[in-house]
């Protein structure tokens, strides 16, 4: 393998942290999620997600919608055709990192 294929610094910063590729690899699977769904499947703590949450919005990868249900707040996410391609390709490049 060519020593340019394993430069980690290709990887996307904004994914490559723990807990925003658990939130990306849970957005990718579904069409929508809210807060608990994401929370449940991610489990981290209320703060620790919304801090992570806020900074893959801030790029642009996911888009948020807060609405009330029977007077409740509900806010959904999802991933935005921005989002879906930066996973695919952080994805493709930890692959052909590890020479798949």
């Amino acid at each position: 393998m060519p020593e340019s294929e394993f430069d980690y610094k290709q990887l996307d910063d904004i994914i490559h942290s723990r807990i925003r590729l658990a939130i990306m690899s849970v957005l990718i699977s579904v069409e929508e999620a809210d807060f608990n769904f994401i929370k449940q499947n991610v489990k981290a703590t209320d703060g620790n997600l919304s801090v992570h949450i806020k900074k893959i919005e801030t790029a642009g990868y996911i888009s948020v919608e807060k609405l009330f249900v029977d007077r409740k707040p509900l806010t959904k996410y999802k991933l935005t055709k921005k989002g879906k391609e930066a996973f695919k390709k952080y994805v493709e490049r930890l692959e052909r990192m590890l020479g798949r």
